[in-house]
């Protein structure tokens, strides 16, 4: 083939990368949105079973020593997959902005109209890093799930601490709590910061190593 059929063919492929990738990417946002409304539910549903048999202490303590673990496993569960779909919609993202930096190259017009300030993460920064990577980090579907999960595991410290402390004062199973909701919070915080340095050392390892 001569050079404009290459060009040509090269444009729809390119093309249909560019339509895979969209819709590759919106499928992580879907995922992620049914993964936190599942375990949403499966929280509300044990919170309101919860209610019920909360007059007999006798049904609370063992059915929240069987529940509460469960919901907080089946968080952890989720972060972690959350996480995950984050990573992989900012491969699509990066993938779209590769294609469409081939598109400027189409001709003036093209440049014009598929330049960097038009486009959107990764070719500029994203508005939710105007107040720094920390804020940005606590702003993600994994973040509002693992805060609520840790919260979970607070209220679960609590209830232990009281049920092994019974004489104590009421405020030293709160501070367990919140103690400990608060360490998770740091341990997913940490946890998500990992995953994410991690996939941007590979990213430009996999770069340099391409053009090498």
């Amino acid at each position: 083939m001569d050079e404009q059929s290459d060009r040509t063919a090269l444009l729809s492929a390119l093309t249909t990368e560019h339509f895979v990738l969209q819709t590759a990417n919106n499928s992580t946002y879907a995922e992620a949105s049914a993964r936190s409304t599942l375990y949403v539910m499966a929280l509300s549903s044990i919170l309101v079973a919860m209610g019920f048999v909360a007059s007999s202490t006798d049904l609370l303590i063992p059915f929240a020593v069987i529940s509460l673990p469960a919901v907080f496993l089946l968080g952890i569960f989720t972060v972690i997959r959350l996480v995950e779909s984050a990573l992989d919609s900012l491969q699509c993202l990066k993938g779209i902005a590769r294609i469409r930096g081939y598109y400027r190259t189409l001709g003036p017009e093209a440049a014009r109209y598929f330049s960097r300030q038009y486009g959107r993460w990764p070719e500029v920064e994203p508005p939710a890093l105007r107040f720094g990577p920390a804020l940005a980090f606590f702003g993600t579907t994994a973040a509002m799930i693992a805060t609520i999960n840790n919260v979970v595991a607070g209220v679960g410290i609590a209830l232990l601490t009281r049920f092994l402390a019974p004489s104590a004062p009421y405020w030293v199973a709160a501070v367990a709590g919140i103690t400990g909701a608060l360490v998770l919070t740091w341990l997913f915080y940490a946890y998500q910061r990992w995953r994410f340095d991690d996939y941007d050392a590979r990213t430009h390892q996999s770069a340099d190593d391409a053009h090498a």
